[in-house]
């Protein structure tokens, strides 16, 4: 569904977007994201 936004749980939107591009999966991709989010701290 384009254009929709991720959820709430994502942290960094524009690192996810980025990845699902690339063929990751939603799952994985979320989970990247957010350990990014989580070291930038």
């Amino acid at each position: 569904m384009p254009g929709r936004k991720p959820g709430p749980s994502i942290k960094r939107p524009k690192t996810y977007e980025a990845l699902k591009k690339k063929g990751m999966s939603k799952a994985r991709a979320a989970r990247i994201s957010n350990a990014q989010a989580k070291k930038s701290r």
